[in-house]
């Protein structure tokens, strides 16, 4: 299992809202330059046109990182492709392969957000019809250096090269997916590797989705190997469990609460969020052993994945807490998930 972290590059800290996005940006860097040193896996950078984020620009982070880096894989977290040129997503990422020597990956969605689509000139009434398109004319640019291509949303290609081509091929594109079961389907008829956010419920009510994804890809022709399934989950860890609750909480219930009442969720409280830090709960908050326990008890319960990446932005955490935080998941997290399956290989 490879296990990574996941950041939003949030502007502000949950106590002081005086640290500046420059600051912010830099220790985004930092914690990335270190969780390289430490062996971890994977690092992403998501996408958002917020206020409350940094990372509207995920593949300028990436590139910046990919200079201070040697051996972590870089990827979207996800990249908005619904909103975006797949031309431009496509040599954006092929430069970034380029500059990282091929550790360059990228995960596509539709966004859980939707601010980029009126900022793009896009209408949400075409929320899916997009991304249909546009994955389309995505997995083409990647598997063809010229392209004859035609759709609705984008002038056509009639036959253009597409540069730079990049180090690795093919590129790796996974799908990120929510609970929709047809994104689902569809990411298995791809037959592409399949980024699951979880950020609420229990972890366990995905399996069917999952099952959904494997079953269309099985019955499109496609190897059950290239099937791969990851997990993108809210998550933190301390040295103590009452110390990750504690660090954790504030900012996540305000961020929650913030974002309910756009979606019409309930207020973030305590009690609810007990519930979802509990041992079905699609929370991953708590001391290492907690943490891993949980990983695998995950794992188990949706067929086994094959990543597992935290996302602990949701809490707005100062620059300190998350780099300690990184270094236990570097340190204690991932070697014994490590361990754990090579003696199940």
């Amino acid at each position: 299992m490879q296990v990574g972290i996941d950041s939003f590059a949030a502007a502000h800290d949950n106590t002081n809202l005086s640290v500046s996005t420059v600051e912010r940006l830099q220790g985004l860097m930092e914690q990335i330059e270190l969780a390289d040193q430490l062996g971890l896996d994977i690092f992403g950078i998501g996408e958002h046109h917020r206020k409350e984020y940094l990372d509207s620009a995920p593949t300028v982070i990436l590139a910046a990182a990919a200079a201070r880096t040697k051996r972590i894989r870089l990827t979207s977290a996800v990249t908005v492709l619904s909103a975006a040129d797949p031309v431009r997503v496509f040599q954006e990422f092929a430069t970034l392969d380029l500059l990282s020597k091929g550790r360059a990956e990228m995960v596509v969605g539709r966004g859980s957000f939707v601010e980029a689509f009126p900022l793009f000139g896009l209408s949400l009434q075409d929320y899916d019809l997009l991304f249909e398109e546009k994955i389309d004319l995505l997995l083409k640019l990647r598997e063809n250096e010229y392209v004859h291509w035609s759709g609705n949303y984008r002038p056509k290609l009639s036959g253009q090269g597409v540069y730079p081509r990049p180090l690795q091929n093919p590129l790796p594109v996974w799908i990120g997916v929510g609970g929709t079961p047809e994104s689902f389907i569809r990411a298995g008829n791809l037959g592409l590797p399949l980024m699951v956010a979880i950020i609420g419920g229990k972890t366990h009510q995905f399996r069917p989705l999952i099952d959904l994804y494997k079953e269309a890809g099985r019955r499109a022709g496609h190897p059950l190997d290239k099937l791969k399934v990851g997990i993108h989950s809210l998550g933190y860890v301390g040295e103590t469990t009452d110390e990750a609750i504690e660090d954790f909480f504030p900012g996540y219930a305000h961020t929650m609460t913030e974002i309910g009442k756009e979606r019409g969720w309930p207020r973030m409280t305590r009690e609810r969020f007990y519930a979802q830090q509990g041992p079905e709960g699609a929370l991953v908050v708590g001391d290492p052993t907690e943490v891993i326990e949980k990983i695998i008890r995950h794992s188990k319960a949706l067929g086994e994945i094959s990543r597992f990446t935290f996302m602990m932005n949701p809490s707005a955490l100062t620059h300190d807490k998350l780099i300690r935080s990184t270094k236990l998941i570097c340190t204690k997290v991932l070697p014994a998930l490590r361990q754990h399956y090579d003696q199940k290989d």
